[in-house]
């Protein structure tokens, strides 16, 4: 009942920036909820949702992003202390409409990132950031690997996944460290768009998540089709020959070829064969037949890869960082090649039958 008080409470700030004449309408307002009701975070029946109905509650370090109730809580929307939710929140909710449109989302200028380091944000995107940073950085990979040799197994390791679509974390770059850093490399910082469109709200529609139509980026990028057409450099980084293709193309690629290094790597370093599957916890597994895939019956729980060593739980660590932000070319394209440059660097560095001939970094 707290969460519904609280929600009929801040509904006259639901619609805030709406102008008066078209607040007055019905159809501008019913377009926008429909228009939410159909995206991502409306989706109350999606995985993200009720993944913990069968608990009865959300937990904690779950709710967050994953509840109204709990994104209200961690706000200090429900008059609880902010930065921290307090208790499990209740299911049935998804992002609904309370949980951004509410005084303290709007006051929200300053974001903590799993690095500990905190950036000021002050646009309407600053709500975005407080879920999409991801829960993992650098500085969490470094903790699991003190003190442990670069290509020894310890079965002490498991695998660090920065969980999923940390578009923030890369659009701040090597400020926030969401992806792995490599010691002695620098890195870019937040990706510096031009003013129209350097947000995430001036990029995404609010509430359907679309991204802005090409037709409105090809004023600078003549000639792309798609917003994957976009390129941002004269380099041939992915080593291919081909310096024509989208920035997009040009990752892809890299991630691809790192994909590759990580198996080379574990079949001759580890000495245990892994196979990745994006769509299986926790994603990385033996490779018992040696295929290069993870099978339907190898891509289970307890067939969990175990034979990290620190420099191969490195690359995976950005492997899947990569993985899991689709929009990196967009977000902050030079930061994802330097990752995937770096860690194919660093396999290479011991697994000689890792190629890297043509790649350049940025």
């Amino acid at each position: 009942m707290s969460y519904i008080r609280t929600l009929i409470s801040l509904l006259p700030l639901v619609f805030v920036g709406i102008p008066a004449a078209q607040a007055q309408q019905t159809s501008p307002v019913t377009a926008i909820v429909e228009s939410w009701m159909a995206s991502r975070h409306g989706d109350r029946k999606a995985e993200a949702f009720v993944h913990w109905n069968k608990d009865g509650a959300v937990p904690e370090d779950c709710a967050t992003c994953h509840s109204s109730p709990g994104m209200l809580d961690f706000l200090g929307a429900d008059g609880s202390t902010a930065g921290k939710v307090d208790a499990p929140a209740s299911t049935g909710t998804s992002v609904d409409c309370v949980a951004c449109h509410n005084q303290a989302a709007h006051d929200l200028k300053q974001i903590t990132f799993p690095s500990g380091e905190v950036m000021t944000e002050a646009s309407p995107s600053a709500i975005c950031m407080v879920c999409h940073q991801g829960r993992a950085s650098s500085d969490s990979v470094n903790a699991a690997i003190a003190g442990a040799e670069d290509d020894t197994v310890n079965g002490d390791l498991g695998f660090i996944n920065v969980h999923y679509a940390a578009s923030a974390a890369t659009m701040y770059g090597g400020s926030v460290r969401g992806g792995y850093q490599y010691e002695g490399k620098t890195y870019a910082e937040r990706f510096a768009h031009v003013p129209d469109f350097n947000t995430c709200t001036t990029c995404h529609n609010p509430h359907t998540t679309k991204v802005v139509a090409i037709d409105q980026c090809v004023a600078c990028h003549k000639g792309a089709e798609t917003m994957r057409d976009i390129r941002t450099t004269p380099a041939d980084v992915d080593g291919d020959g081909n310096a024509k293709e989208g920035i997009s193309a040009e990752i892809s690629t890299l991630h691809e070829k790192l994909g590759e290094a990580i198996r080379l790597y574990a079949k001759d370093v580890s000495g245990k064969p892994v196979a990745y599957d994006s769509h299986a916890y926790p994603y990385f597994f033996n490779d018992l037949n040696g295929n290069g895939t993870a099978d339907p019956d190898e891509a289970k729980f307890p067939n969990s890869y175990k034979s990290w060593t620190p420099r191969l739980l490195r690359a995976a660590y950005n492997y899947q960082f990569l993985a899991k932000e689709p929009g990196a070319y967009a977000h902050n394209p030079r930061y994802a090649i330097q990752l995937a440059y770096d860690s194919l660097e660093d396999l290479a560095s011991k697994a000689t039958t890792v190629d890297m001939s043509g790649m350049t970094r940025p």
